[in-house]
This record gives C-alpha cells, structure tokens and sequence, in this order.
C-alpha cells in the first residue's frame, strides 16, 4: 500500500470527475472512494512487489538491530493465514514484522488433489502457487471488511452529526494498515531442472510471493529436512537454480525480491553425481574433497565398472552404494553447511540462509553462524522452530547436561533418557529453566546467531489436529455442547476474536454495503434485527 492516496485526495477526485457528487448511473463520490481505498492492491503481483520492499526493510534494521528480528507461522489455508494476522493486529497493534509462511510440507501433506503426501515433491506443483493466491485473497479480504467497518463509522458520524467522530473516522481510515504481509513460499528443490525452477517460480510470484526459500536436494529424491536418505546436488547445480528465481523475480518487476538458499547437508551424507573440477579449489573441488574414498592399491586394485578420482596426488575410489549414489565422509556436514553457504551467498545470489538442523541448539547454529561470517559479515538465516524436535525433551536435556558439567547437580538428580519428557518435571527447577529458555530461545537465536526469521513450519497442521481432537472429545464425550461453548466460543467472546461472528467475518456486511450503493433503499440486507449475530460483540 505503498503511496496509497487519503481520503480526502481520493474524495476530490472523484468529485471533479462527478462535480453533482454521483455518476450518470447514480453511484455516488463517497461509494467510489470507499472500493477505491478497499481494494488494497490492484494485483497480488503488486503484492509481491510491495513485501518485497517491506522485507528488504526488515533485513536493514535488523542488520542495525538483531532484536529486531521477524516471525511467521506456517498456514495451510487462506483463513489460517487470515486469522494469524488478525491476532498479530489485535495483540501488538501493528502487523510490522510478522510474515505468513508457506510450507512445502503442508502443501503437500493437506493441499493437493492426490490426498495426504509425505514430504517428496510428488504433490502438484500448481498447488503451491494455488495457495499463496488463496492466502493473499483471504489476507486483502480481510482489509475489505476492516475498512467497511471504518466506513460505516464514518456514516454514522455524520448522520449523528458529529464532526470530531466524523475527522476521527477518517483518520482511521487514512492510517488503516493492511492485514498483506510478506509470505516466504517454500519451492522445494525446484520440481525439475533449472528452467522448471524458473517457470514454477515465475508464477509463485505472480501469485505474490515476495520471497521464494529452495533447498540444496536433488528433485527427484527429494526428503523432508528431517527424515534420512537426503541427496544434495553440486553447488554448481544449486547456484544455477539460485539464479532461475533471480531471474524470475527480475523478469517480472520484483527487483527486491528475496531468495532463501536452504543446505540440508547437515542430515544429508549422499550426493547424486560427482562435479567436474576445472582447477584446483574451484566449487566442484570443494564439493568433491568431502566424498568418502578408499586408496587404490595392489591388494585393493580397480575392477571393471568402477570410478577413480585423482586427489592430493594419488588416485582413490569413491565409495559407492548400489543405487549409485556416493556417500560423505562421517562427520563432515557441519563443514560443508558453511561452505554452501559461503557459495550461496557469494556466488549464488542469495540474500539469507536457513540451515536444516536435526536439534533446537543455538550454540550449534552460532557457531556456524560465526564462520560463515568470517566470508560474509552480514549473513543473516531464516530459521525452523521445527515441530520434528522434541522441544521438551531437546531442552530439558540440553539444561541437565550444562548443569552437570558446571556441577550444579549430579547424574542421579534428573534421568538421563525420555523419562524427562514426564509431567513429573514440569514444576521442577530443570523444568522451569527449560521453559525459560524456550521462552527466549528465538531472541537468543536471532541476537546471538544470525536469525532475521523465526518460522513454525507446520504449526496450524498440529493445531487443527490437537484443536478438532479437544472439541470431539468433550462433544462426543459427556459434555456435548459445553465442550463447544467453553472450548471455542466463551473464548472467541473474551479474546475479542471478530470470527465469532461468522457471518461478518466472510464479508456478509460488506455485501450488505454493496447492496446499499447498488440499490439504496431497495437493497435486501442480511444484517438487520433479525440476524443472530447482533448478540456477538464484533472485534
């Protein structure tokens, strides 16, 4: 919403197109400028190029000030993402810094056509650009009724007669901000080659995203980031679909647009194909250097069908596993996660990282934060608060190992395996510590290691399923229409959330409003007196 025009410039244009103050067909000034000003964004790929300045921004003040990091939640559905924005504006009083993220996992786990998939690239890659259309619909429809509501405001204002009610609802409306935020959209690993990466991207894009996270996988063997059997590909490779989302950003007028270049190489020991090394200490060197390998020698000779690489003088044998794929050295990963990220940045383009991580550790994430910076000093990471760690038992085990090594307490005061995750600890002094640094661990990460974002990937999936499991229990079970009034909508009432009236929540008044500038007096309204949502306060 950039450079969105007032009211009062929107008003006195209207009428010196309309100097009676309504069009030929009888639309009046003030009608005009209220869907004028409702409609938010002409396009969602004006969306995307106005989030995009809105990140850009974002990443600025962060580099001046690490506690001013972003969040976002992972939503499935347009409502979601509606009713994430809605609660962020209604608990800080601005949407400043909060994003909507996509999830590859969601999309194909609850939004394909193929029903529910795991986390391999096998949904169709239209659903993707499907939903960030959706979210971005719901999040703009959202501004329709909010703004609806100012203007209703405004007309009763000066059907009352009230002038300082009347300047109060159009500052209202002047400084109204929009529920459209930034959504980082998860591409995968591209769904194919580099011009596939380009094409799908391109429409991710029109569909508003601003910012498009790929990951370092082989497409067609694509894995969750936390399941095994991941296979990166060359950094060549990589770097060459890093520059397909640049190019489809730039083709389209998204110039600050952002790329997120995700290494799972952390979890990942395989890559599919060895790069070919032009000099010494170029990217396939570099790549090629960490590969598991075994010497050549007269008791271990070459037979036919294998591969021999000639490093550090001498020519050694890839190690090989059936399928063809080559396995890293054991314990590498740490080292090459920088590397690729050293490569990504400098040479790919990329402006953050995410680094795929198999537990919540900030002194983990730091200390390859710190290296990387080493290169390039302003690298800054988009981080997984992943639902695939046990938070509980991550952390609860990480405060016992630090006391014990500083002899705060011994082995035998707290079990040492899964018993920690008992309610047994909750109200203990190693529970309540752990809490406590859950309860700061996204501002340690941002401010100690380099994190711009803190996501939740899939918190609305657990959400729906804890949520719709809660309710079933109580209605199924004993309770019947008390589980529903004390568990949804007592609480929707006293935390003031505007979907208790369904109703208007989907933009019943708004049509209601249409009617009135279609038909006046004639409009059939389905907000009267005898609409049961009137019992509902609205937000």
């Amino acid at each position: 919403m950039a450079n969105r025009k007032t009211y009062a410039e929107l008003r006195a244009e209207a009428q010196a197109r309309y100097p009676s103050g309504q069009t030929p067909g009888g639309v009046t000034v003030d009608d005009i400028v209220q869907l004028k000003l409702q409609n938010t964004f002409d396009t969602h790929l004006d969306v995307a190029r106005a989030m995009a300045k809105v990140m850009r921004e974002d990443m600025a003040a962060y580099d001046a000030d690490p506690s001013l990091s972003t969040q976002s939640l992972g939503c499935w559905s347009g409502f979601h993402a509606q009713q994430m924005i809605k609660s962020v504006k209604r608990l800080r009083g601005t949407t400043k810094r909060a994003y909507v993220y996509l999830s590859g996992w969601m999309v194909a786990g609850l939004r394909n056509r193929w029903g529910h998939l795991p986390d391999q690239s096998m949904h169709e890659k239209t659903a993707v650009a499907d939903l960030i259309q959706e979210i971005y619909t719901s999040l703009r429809q959202a501004d329709e009724v909010a703004i609806n509501d100012l203007f209703k405001d405004l007309k009763a204002a000066r059907a009352a007669g009230d002038a300082a009610a009347e300047k109060a609802a159009i500052e209202a409306i002047d400084n109204f901000e929009t529920h459209v935020v930034p959504i980082i959209a998860d591409i995968d690993a591209g769904f194919g080659n580099e011009h596939a990466t380009y094409l799908l991207a391109k429409e991710l894009i029109k569909a508003g995203a601003c910012c498009l996270q790929i990951e370092n996988q082989v497409s067609d063997a694509k894995q969750c980031g936390h399941q095994d059997g991941k296979v990166t590909v060359p950094r060549e490779d990589f770097i060459e679909k890093l520059r397909a989302c640049r190019l489809a950003f730039e083709e389209l007028g998204v110039d600050e647009g952002v790329i997120v270049a995700r290494t799972d190489s952390l979890g990942a020991g395989l890559t599919q194909k060895v790069p070919v090394s032009q000099q010494p200490g170029d990217l396939a060197a570099e790549y090629i250097k960490w590969l598991k390998t075994e010497p050549i020698t007269d008791a271990n000779p070459m037979k036919d069908g294998e591969l021999a690489l000639f490093q550090n003088g001498q020519f050694v044998r890839p190690a090989r596993l059936p399928n063809g794929l080559f396995p890293f050295q054991d314990g590498s990963g740490r080292d090459r996660v920088v590397e690729d990220c050293i490569a990504s940045l400098t040479q790919g383009g990329a402006d953050l990282l995410w680094i795929e991580t198999d537990t919540p550790n900030v002194d983990e994430i730091a200390g390859m934060v710190n290296d990387i910076r080493k290169v390039v000093p302003n690298a800054k990471l988009t981080y997984n608060n992943s639902p695939s760690f046990n938070w509980t038992l991550n952390l609860r085990k990480q405060v016992r190992d630090q006391w014990i090594a500083e002899g705060k307490i011994s082995e035998t005061d707290y079990p040492a395996g899964n018993e920690l995750m008992k309610a047994d600890f909750d109200q203990t002094d190693l529970g309540r510590e752990a809490d406590a640094r859950l309860r700061r661990f996204q501002t340690d990460i941002s401010t100690r290691a380099g994190v711009f974002h803190n996501l939740i990937t899939l918190p609305t999936f657990h959400l729906t399923a804890k949520s719709v499991d809660e309710l079933s229990r109580g209605y199924f079970g004993e309770d019947k229409m008390l589980a529903y009034v004390a568990t949804v909508q007592r609480e929707e009432i006293r935390r003031g959330i505007s979907a208790v009236k369904h109703q208007h929540e989907v933009g019943s008044d708004l049509g209601d409003t249409f009617k009135e500038m279609v038909a006046g007096e004639r409009a059939l309204k389905a907000g009267g007196h005898a609409n049961t949502m009137n019992q509902f306060a609205a937000e």
